[in-house]
């Protein structure tokens, strides 16, 4: 094997899907479409995990190949700033007005990371708060190699608890740069939660910043911001972070927001050489006209109102092997009595051709069909109850 540590993305290793030395399951995949996937061993899966959550349409869906292969013809990449660039820019301007401009980047990670240096230039601060996961980068990672004076500039901020928060934020005053939160961790966030946030951001002159990697476009075509964050009324965060489904699975990211924070690109350097290729560009175009035209949100929800309700249905039943589910309907799963009960499970789902997440989360896309989602809640069962 010369791929270090199996593959490129921690997240599709074996063990994390499957657990330790899983066998009869797949660990590479050969082809993509719709809601399936065929493995290297050429049998076809029923997929919920959708890549991680980065594609909401479906994989190889015709309207966004179609984009992606014309601007292949049309060269890929050039010397000059693309015309789609900008008209995807106003596109999203049009669905998200906070995103009064636009940065392009590959990556989740690099775009958070991006708004962080935006929030430092801003503020002239270092400290910065965070809830959720935000990627692999030095700024917000405990793990080994990150040097323990970059690791001091960063502290967790707990999800949905107001009182811990509003502390936190007080307590670090003058020093805090930012407050980036994943919207959504487990749960819905609550009113009271985001207005704290906003309020509390403002009152010391930190930048507030929505990570929506994963709820952007599914929760709602304006993402978090726009069905929890005041959607225009004022509550919405300084920046935005978009990436995953914003191109349906081509490697696209953006960081946007106020012009007055978003100008300061000039003073500092955030740039990728292929951020700017017209391929990802064209796909997002594509995802986000399919998006509006099959009313997504609504149609995740619906969907996602199905298995949910499988779902805890299915932890009714078994409560000694399942203690609850988590996320919400466009995205959620099982929270399993201990980890090696959770290994099995998704091990044994594997073996009947059902990929189905351990841990957060599965998602529905638009290629899912009620029928896809009973065959997965009768797969969960027939396992659930083998393992009795």
């Amino acid at each position: 094997m010369r791929v270090a540590g199996f593959t490129s993305t921690g997240s599709k290793r074996p063990e994390l899907l499957f657990g330790p030395a899983p066998e009869g399951v797949p660990t590479r995949m050969v082809r993509s479409a719709g809601c399936k996937v065929q493995g290297a061993d050429g049998r076809e899966y029923l997929d919920f995990i959708m890549a991680l959550g980065a594609v909401s349409l479906g994989y190889a869906h015709p309207e966004v190949n179609r984009a992606a292969m014309e601007a292949v013809q049309r060269g890929t990449i050039g010397p000059l700033a693309p015309v789609d660039e900008e008209e995807l820019a106003a596109e999203l301007g049009d669905l998200m007005p906070w995103l009064e401009e636009v940065r392009f980047l590959k990556t989740g990670a690099e775009a958070v990371a991006a708004g962080v240096r935006l929030a430092r230039v801003a503020t002239g601060r270092d400290r910065v708060l965070g809830c959720g996961y935000h990627g692999w980068l030095d700024w917000c990672s405990r793990e080994p190699g990150v040097p323990s004076a970059v690791r001091a500039m960063y502290a967790e901020l707990p999800f949905n608890d107001v009182e811990q928060g509003s502390a936190l934020i007080r307590g670090t005053g003058d020093d805090l740069a930012c407050v980036v939160v994943e919207p959504v961790v487990e749960s819905a966030p609550s009113p009271e939660w985001l207005r704290m946030l906003r309020d509390e951001t403002g009152r010391i002159g930190a930048v507030l910043i929505f990570d929506e990697i994963k709820t952007a476009f599914r929760v709602a075509l304006g993402g978090a911001a726009a069905r929890w964050g005041g959607g225009g009324g004022g509550g919405e965060p300084d920046l935005v972070v978009l990436g995953k489904g914003l191109a349906n699975g081509y490697p696209l990211s953006a960081i946007g927001g106020r012009a007055e924070l978003m100008g300061l690109v000039s003073e500092t350097w955030i740039s990728s050489t292929m951020a700017t290729e017209f391929v990802s560009l064209a796909a997002a175009r594509a995802t986000l006209r399919v998006a509006r035209e099959a009313r997504l949100p609504e149609r995740l929800a619906g969907l996602g109102g199905v298995l949910f309700t499988g779902l805890q249905e299915l932890a009714g039943r078994f409560p000694n092997r399942v203690s609850r589910v988590g996320g919400i309907p466009e995205m959620c799963y099982l929270r399993y009595a201990d980890e090696g009960l959770s290994h099995r499970v998704a091990s044994g789902c594997a073996r009947r051709g059902l990929l189905f997440k351990r841990t957060a989360y599965n998602f529905v896309s638009l290629a899912h069909d009620e029928a896809a989602v009973n065959t997965a809640l009768g797969i969960l069962e027939d396992v659930l109850v083998e393992l009795r």
